[in-house]
């Protein structure tokens, strides 16, 4: 098994980058005509932007509203205006689902790609693969491409006006990249280009965990007050660069595959895919049997930017053991990404292990209220 690392060829941040998107292009190569897929939030804020920067290195352009979801269908009504438009580069504009559908159209039709995230609220960016989904908003399948994006250009003042709740589930689908390497690592499994992970992609994914610890909370409070500070930038370039890398090149483990798992459940689906992959990382966690301590480190983060730590966070109320089997037998399907635990995966380990983490996620959230009503109680 060859050692395999895969990046974008370029990485451009910071505020008003999109004024500078058709110059990036043109530097790399890339040519109009410009096919744009954008989420309804990036149009209304970009497009004078595209129109100028595409003027001024004469690229012709167009605009095509996502449709909501990263499914079969809409990829291929995308690729149809697409090829009729005639686009020799396929921009995506907005969050994880519009650039996932512009990286499988510019696939499709042998287009160049340039993902343009307007949210940095997952590490898809920067990734050479499409996470589909049905019409309905379950997992399908993973399309995986030959190469990784030509450029991707994250415009922090537009980052910054973004919802914090999106920037906080980038922080969850963050989180788990650093465990989720180590454990490739450990097993000595395939990451997700198919090669062995190497000495850059582990220290990548270990460098988004600790700028998650260290700027998690700073970047948060940026958002609340939509500004760019310094700590936003750097949980900007985690949840985007970091991670998009350090999950690629390091590999995935339980906690994808429990996020696959509760896209099953009804109740999660209008949860984010961050926030349901930090619930998937304590169950990866509590599977593993790792200490009290390390389990604790990233419950404490998790509540101090909000993430969730329990299935009610997730809308799941009642768990019943059958919706934890549920849960656990999607994740657990022949392909998904918990087998590359260094120990065989059964659906009834990570069905315990649910019920374990959920349990964990609970007591905490009991025992933070307690210490917080007491806290009041004495300052009263």
């Amino acid at each position: 098994m060859l050692s395999t690392f895969c990046a974008p060829s370029r990485y451009v941040q910071g505020r008003n980058a999109t004024q500078q998107l058709g110059t990036e292009m043109k530097k790399i190569g890339l040519a109009g005509p410009v096919f744009i897929i954008a989420g309804s939030h990036a149009a209304e804020l970009l497009s004078q932007d595209w129109k100028r920067s595409f003027d001024e290195v004469g690229f012709k352009f167009e605009v095509l509203k996502f449709g909501g979801e990263c499914s079969l269908n809409e990829i291929h009504r995308c690729k149809e205006a697409a090829s009729k438009f005639g686009a020799k580069t396929i921009v995506g504009a907005g969050g994880g689902k519009v650039l996932d559908t512009a990286r499988a159209v510019a696939a499709e039709i042998n287009a160049g790609i340039v993902n343009c995230p307007t949210l940095a609220s997952s590490d898809a960016p920067c990734s050479a693969l499409s996470v589909v989904y049905t019409d309905e908003g379950q997992f399908a399948e993973y399309k995986f491409y030959p190469r990784n994006p030509e450029l991707v250009l994250v415009d922090s003042s537009i980052v910054a006006k973004g919802p914090a709740r999106l920037l906080v589930a980038g922080m969850g689908d963050a989180l788990a990249t650093w465990f989720e390497a180590k454990t490739v690592v450990e097993a000595k499994k395939r990451n997700q280009v198919g090669g062995a992970t190497t000495l850059a992609g582990e220290a990548l994914a270990a460098l988004c965990y600790e700028t998650l610890l260290e700027d998690g909370v700073a970047a948060l409070h940026a958002v609340r007050s939509q500004v760019v500070t310094p700590a936003l930038e750097r949980l900007i370039e985690a949840n985007t660069l970091l991670s998009g890398l350090g999950f690629e090149s390091g590999g995935l483990a339980v906690a994808h595959s429990v996020h696959n798992g509760l896209t099953t459940v009804h109740e999660t689906h209008n949860y984010y895919h961050g926030e349901k992959v930090a619930f998937g990382l304590l169950v990866q966690l509590v599977l593993e049997g790792k200490t009290s301590s390390v389990i604790n480190e990233v419950i404490d983060f998790s509540m101090s930017v909000g993430l969730p730590i329990c299935l009610r966070d997730l809308g799941i109320y009642n768990p019943s053991k059958a919706l934890c089997m549920q849960i656990a037998e999607r994740a657990t399907a022949p392909g998904e990404t918990a087998h590359n635990e260094p120990f065989s995966v059964t659906a009834d380990m990570v069905a315990d292990a649910i019920q374990v983490a959920d349990s964990i996620g609970r007591e905490y959230k009991i025992e933070e209220e307690e210490g917080a009503k007491e806290l009041c109680m004495a300052l009263s």
